[in-house]
C-alpha cells in the first residue's frame, strides 16, 4: 500500500488545485480553490477557454459578478470529477466587511444552484478575521456551509468553533515558513521536522481542543511544504494537498500510521477556552506569526484577485 492509500484510511484527502484535469489521478473526495490557484490555472492554455467563454457570455456585467461566475465555472468542472465538495473563495478584499462577505457568499451559492449543484457540495471560503468568522456564523445559520481560511492561530480556531462553522483550514506550511524565516541561520530543520514542526504543532493543538470538547467543526490541514508535515498529521479530519505532494505520497511505500486520534484527545486535561471580540483581537495581536501571516495572506489573495480581474478586462 502506498502512503496516499494509507492516509485515506483515516483522513479525507482533498486536492488543493484549480487544475481539475489533474484530479482524477489521485481520486480525492473534495477539492479546494483560491484566487491564486484559479489565476494560475486560467493562464494555462487548456483552461483559457473557460475565461474567454465566461467573459463573452457575461460581458457588460459587473466585474465582480464575472469573477464569481468564473470561480463557479471552475468549481462546477471540479465537481463533475470529484464525489464531494468544492471550496470557492469570497474576495479577500471583503475580509473586514461582514455584510459584504455574506452577500458575496450568497451570490456564489446561488450561481452554483443555477448550475444544478446542491448547496451541500459547496463550501464558501472566508478569511478567519473576526468579521469573516461572524459572516460565516450568519451563513451557517442560513444553511450555507463555510470554510474558514488563512487560519494560523489557536484563537482563530476557537472562535470558528464557537461560530459553528463547517470547516477550518489551518495553514501548516505558512506557519512553518514564518518560524523558519524568523530563526534565520539558527533554524534546525531536523529538530523542527515531523511532530516538532511548528505548523504541525499548531494543528495538533486545534485538533485536540476540538475533539476533547466535542466541537463538530471539521479541521482540514492546508498549505503543506513537504510530505513529513502530512504524515505527522495523519488522522486529521481532512488534509488538502497539492498535486505535487499527492504524487509523492502515491509513489512512496514508506510506513504511515495514525498520528492524531480523537480518543486520545478526549483523555487529555485541557482548559475550556472562549473568546469575545476583544479577547479574540488581543489574542491574535499577541501572536506575531498569526498577525503577520493573516495580513500577508489577505494581501496576496487580494493582489491575485486584481490580476484575475485584469485578465478578464483584457479578454
Amino acid at each position: 500500500m502506498n502512503q496516499l492509500d494509507a492516509l485515506k484510511q483515516f483522513t479525507t484527502v482533498v486536492a488543493d488545485s484549480g487544475d481539475f484535469r489533474q484530479l482524477d489521478a489521485f481520486k480525492p473526495r473534495d477539492a479546494t480553490t483560491n484566487p491564486s490557484l484559479i489565476l494560475k490555472a486560467v493562464q494555462k492554455a487548456e483552461y483559457r477557454s473557460l475565461l474567454t467563454d465566461t467573459v463573452t457570455q457575461f460581458r457588460g456585467r459587473a466585474l465582480d459578478e464575472i469573477v464569481d461566475r468564473l470561480l463557479v465555472r471552475f468549481g462546477a468542472e471540479i465537481l463533475a470529477i470529484i464525489p464531494g465538495r468544492v471550496s470557492t473563495e469570497v474576495d479577500a478584499r471583503l475580509s473586514f466587511d461582514t455584510n459584504a462577505s455574506v452577500t458575496r457568499a450568497e451570490r456564489i451559492v446561488e450561481l452554483y444552484q443555477a448550475e444544478g449543484i446542491h448547496i451541500d457540495r459547496v463550501l464558501v471560503k472566508v478569511a478567519a478575521t473576526w468579521e469573516g468568522i461572524q459572516a460565516a456564523a450568519q451563513l451557517e445559520r442560513r444553511g450555507i456551509h463555510t470554510n474558514l481560511t488563512l487560519l494560523f492561530s489557536f484563537c482563530q480556531a476557537v472562535a470558528c468553533g464557537q461560530a459553528r462553522v463547517q470547516l477550518i483550514s489551518p495553514f501548516v506550511g505558512r506557519i512553518y515558513d514564518w518560524y523558519k524565516k524568523t530563526a534565520g541561520a539558527a533554524w534546525d530543520e531536523v529538530a523542527n521536522a515531523g511532530a516538532n514542526d511548528p505548523g504541525v504543532k499548531s494543528v495538533r493543538q486545534i485538533y485536540n481542543h476540538y475533539k476533547h470538547f466535542g466541537i463538530a467543526t471539521e479541521i482540514m490541514g492546508a498549505s503543506f511544504r513537504n510530505v513529513g508535515q502530512i504524515v505527522a498529521l495523519a488522522g486529521c479530519d481532512l488534509l488538502t494537498i497539492s498535486p505535487e505532494l499527492l504524487a509523492q505520497l502515491a509513489a512512496s511505500k514508506a510506513p504511515l500510521v495514525r498520528a492524531l486520534d480523537p480518543q486520545a484527545a478526549k483523555a487529555l486535561d485541557l482548559p475550556a477556552v472562549n473568546f469575545d471580540e476583544a479577547g479574540f483581537r488581543y489574542a491574535l495581536n499577541e501572536d506575531a506569526m498569526a498577525t503577520d501571516k493573516l495580513a500577508e495572506g489577505i494581501r496576496a489573495f487580494a493582489a491575485d484577485a486584481v490580476k484575475l480581474e485584469q485578465l478578464i478586462l483584457a479578454a
